[in-house]
């Protein structure tokens, strides 16, 4: 007997489209179900200033294949030298929803990022003066604490000092990864909300590491252990409004991802709504993905949920997902779950 579930149409509130060539071919993979996304800014050179985001959602829109329809929520690149005038006037003009904090190094293209709090005060200032969200990648980058221990770190020595000096500051903590991060956000008080990823409710470190490096589950924050996971999959199915869907569906070609030093993130864009399904089923939560996936990303941006809806269909045999994606850039490796999806978009 066919199962289907009706919902509406989800927003992604974390994703990389990159530029150029890699754009063009995996922009459609997000479309196709996704309304809306935040779009993340860590180009090269990164998308610091109005004008940058200006132009950059002008390419987005260009890419945009021909009867889709697709609405990219912009973002800043917050660096030391970040104005806060064009920031709040970026802002006041509709073009830019969010301003996004990459600890210097702490993933792809994050040079350009912060290692000084204090030079950034003014901004973020401005920012919780006219409500405008600060998405934070919460790891430090002190080469003296374990990577696995990073975002526990993070909470402790530089996120929770930051919200004290700053208490009116709107965050949501991106990728959340750890049971250390899933209580901070649900426990919290003042304005803080978080994402969870696809991959991240899917896989554990031992994915990565057991019988054989697997580059395409290397991701930043890297997957923690299985109990981590677990705590994940709570929060995300338990309908908390705090936690919500933000892919960080990151393409890299297969070329930088199977090598000696490969790029981290995990391509989720074209199989994650399969993906979910499956784990809120797991969950017992089929009744719980609307929210995760379509409601309290909206509320949590001041934006209403979108209007139009999508159907998922369960079917009796295993789904066939692609292995890849072409893109101009090369062949981009979907993200495999590791065992047969049976949910479908109609």
């Amino acid at each position: 007997m066919t199962q289907s579930l009706t919902i509406r149409r989800p927003d992604d509130w974390h994703l990389h489209l990159r530029d150029g060539a890699m754009l063009a071919g995996v922009l459609p993979e997000t479309a196709r179900h996704f309304a809306r996304a935040i779009v993340m800014p860590n180009l090269v050179p990164p998308v610091v200033t109005g004008a940058d985001a200006a132009a950059y959602r002008a390419r987005i829109m260009a890419g945009l294949p021909e009867g889709m329809t697709f609405q990219p929520l912009m973002t800043l690149y917050l660096t030391e030298e970040t104005d806060p005038a064009d920031v709040a006037a970026a802002h006041a003009s509709g073009l830019v929803n969010a301003v996004k904090l990459y600890p210097a190094g702490a993933t792809t293209n994050s040079a350009s990022g912060v290692t000084d709090f204090d030079k950034v005060r003014g901004v973020l200032e401005k920012m919780a003066e006219i409500g405008l969200p600060l998405c934070i990648h919460g790891e430090v980058t002190t080469h003296d604490v374990d990577i696995f221990d990073r975002e526990q770190v993070f909470l402790d020595t530089v996120l929770h000092p930051l919200r004290d000096r700053i208490p009116g500051l709107k965050v949501t903590l991106e990728h959340v990864t750890t049971s250390h991060g899933i209580d901070y956000v649900a426990e919290a008080s003042g304005d803080i909300a978080g994402t969870i990823t696809t991959h991240h409710l899917m896989i554990n470190r031992n994915h990565i590491l057991v019988g054989g490096i697997k580059p395409h589950y290397y991701c930043l924050p890297v997957a923690k252990r299985r109990e981590h996971m677990q705590a994940l999959r709570r929060a995300a199915t338990s309908g908390n409004p705090r936690f919500f869907l933000g892919t960080d569906s990151a393409p890299h070609n297969d070329e930088n991802k199977e090598t000696a030093c490969g790029c981290a993130g995990c391509f989720t864009a074209t199989n994650t709504m399969a993906c979910l399904a499956h784990v809120f089923e797991e969950q017992g939560a089929l009744d719980k993905l609307e929210g995760f996936t379509s409601l309290h990303g909206p509320a949590r941006y001041g934006l209403a949920p979108n209007d139009d809806t999508i159907t998922l269909v369960k079917d009796a045999q295993p789904v066939a997902y692609p292995a890849k994606i072409v893109t101009g850039d090369g062949p981009v490796t979907v993200f495999d779950p590791g065992h047969p999806l049976f949910w479908r978009v109609t």
